[in-house]
């Protein structure tokens, strides 16, 4: 028999050890059972107050040391410590009928380790698996042979090997060309082989979005590039008498150009013409596609270095005179004629008794809506008759501003089709004017035309006119710098949005109407 190891199993031992023989004689003997009886319960009972009083004194050993004592029993009331179960959670104090709050008489503490993994948050998306491109990188070697070879090349390769711009979200990005050259390192190619590597050049034009403007096809991109950073081999007068210069980039163009070859060429005007490249964003937005890609391009032997427009030589154009520089001679007179013929209108052939020439209707519609805008007289009021001009412009300085009595007899210029498509015209000799005052703008312009094109109302009306300049111009970084940046830029989109305002005021005022000419 082992002997017990603590005081409380001692005493129970001891007890039991004094009372089972003393019963087991008792029980024997003879004794009246009324003697017995009593003797047995009175032991019981002592056994079982032995029993009560062990079990309160183990309940008092188990309490925290903060219950002890007056004071922090005040405080646990005051504060009472919510109970804390083994999962984690916290869970509010239990509260009686009385509306007073039961306080747990135990508080579980556990010491659980923190998650080895990240708790499951809701809401996350999982992120799409993307395909990874391996790129080729080059060798220690090689890189030391052909990084030393990265020289600017011509562009002969910048004109034809494009890709299209990258995005930076938030930022306007820079776009440049990449050209290709063939590189080799000393004593060979590279590697034993030829070796392309590309050649990142920044351009002049900016594409800041995925695509360039819808407005502007890939076409007018690739020759606004070519026209921006072409190289230049050659630099030819365009005649004794023009200040106006060729200038022949490198590249191949179908057709041939005297001066140029097959080469294309870029018609090289006077800084102050600068609106030649404001004309051809804003005749692309507004959907008439009559004009030619113009950008403006600076170099140490153009103009000392200052920006000017370089306009796309066209071959396919139509000889013009000396004179009026037109391919269709046509006077005042004549043309309001044929304005009231309406030629070629419906696909309706024109008797010969009504004077038509070649050219649709609705082409006039579109010059005179274009050319009020940007207030362009050198086509339909070259004596300056239909507002007051000043010193500088070129019908006083030749002349012919008194010359406004018989306006049937003045010839029209700078009408020019093209050789294989004279139905349609094409507008050259841009040059706007946008410091034309409200209450001086050349109304003439308008005479005749009863029907505008509805591509270009709608962008007017549309209210996102200023936008889709800004967009525009924003391309030629040459221009936009050159007109002050947005500064600048915005000052000349209020003079057309203005006049845009005019132009619908006089359409809804004579009644005119706005037809789809897609001709």
């Amino acid at each position: 028999m082992t002997c017990p190891d603590k005081p409380g199993q001692l005493i129970n031992w001891f007890i039991c050890s004094l009372c089972v023989p003393g019963v087991r004689k008792l029980w024997s003997s003879r004794r009246p059972r009324t003697r017995r009886n009593l003797l047995l319960g009175t032991a019981c009972a002592i056994y079982l107050g032995f029993l009560v009083s062990q079990v309160g004194r183990a309940s008092l050993q188990h309490r925290p040391a903060a219950e002890k004592g007056p004071h922090r029993r005040r405080d646990t009331a005051e504060a009472p410590f919510p109970e804390i179960p083994l999962d984690g959670t916290l869970a509010p104090p239990e509260s009686q009928d009385n509306g007073t709050t039961l306080l747990p008489n135990v508080v579980y503490i556990t010491l659980r380790s923190k998650r080895s993994k990240p708790a499951n948050i809701r809401g996350t998306v999982k992120p799409k698996r993307r395909k990874k491109y391996a790129v080729a990188s080059l060798a220690p070697a090689q890189e030391a042979l052909v990084r030393p070879s990265l020289q600017p090349q011509g562009a002969a390769g910048a004109a034809e090997a494009e890709v299209p711009g990258y995005v930076q979200r938030g930022n306007l990005a820079k776009v440049g060309e990449r050209s290709w050259r063939l590189i080799r390192g000393p004593g060979g190619p590279v590697g034993g082989s030829d070796f392309q590597l590309p050649q990142a050049r920044e351009s002049n034009i900016r594409i800041y979005s995925e695509s360039a403007p819808s407005w502007l096809s890939k076409e007018d991109i690739h020759r606004m590039r070519l026209l921006a950073d072409g190289a230049v081999v050659g630099f030819q007068p365009v005649s004794s008498k023009s200040q106006a210069r060729l200038l022949v980039l490198e590249g191949s163009a179908a057709g041939s150009v005297p001066g140029c070859g097959s080469s294309p060429c870029g018609l090289v005007r006077q800084p102050l013409d600068m609106s030649e490249v404001f004309a051809f964003h804003l005749d692309r937005i507004l959907g008439l596609n009559r004009t030619l890609p113009s950008v403006s391009r600076k170099a140490e032997f153009i103009q000392d270095g200052r920006p000017c427009p370089v306009i796309l030589w066209d071959p396919s154009l139509s000889p013009t005179s000396n004179e009026t520089h037109s391919s269709v001679k046509l006077t005042w007179g004549a043309y309001q004629q044929l304005l009231k013929q309406k030629c070629w209108q419906h696909g309706r052939a024109p008797r010969p008794e009504w004077g038509c020439t070649a050219v649709h209707h609705h082409e006039w519609s579109k010059m005179a809506l274009f050319d009020f805008l940007l207030q362009i007289y050198n086509r339909l009021d070259t004596n300056c008759c239909g507002f007051k001009p000043r010193k500088e412009d070129t019908c006083v300085q030749d002349g012919l501003r008194p010359k406004c009595d018989n306006q049937d007899s003045v010839a029209l210029a700078h009408i020019i089709q093209r050789k294989h498509d004279p139905r349609h015209l094409v507008f050259l000799d841009n040059k706007g004017f946008f410091d034309r005052s409200e209450d001086n703008l050349n109304f003439k312009l308008l005479k005749g035309i009863k029907e505008f094109p509805e591509s270009a109302v709608s962008v007017l009306k549309s209210q996102h006119l200023r936008q889709k300049l800004l967009q525009s111009l924003f391309l030629d970084k040459v221009y936009w710098e050159s007109q002050g940046g947005r500064q600048g830029i915005e000052k000349l989109i209020d003079v057309i949005e203005q006049r845009a305002k005019i132009l619908l005021t006089y359409i809804n005022a004579h009644g005119a109407k706005v037809l789809p000419m897609n001709e």
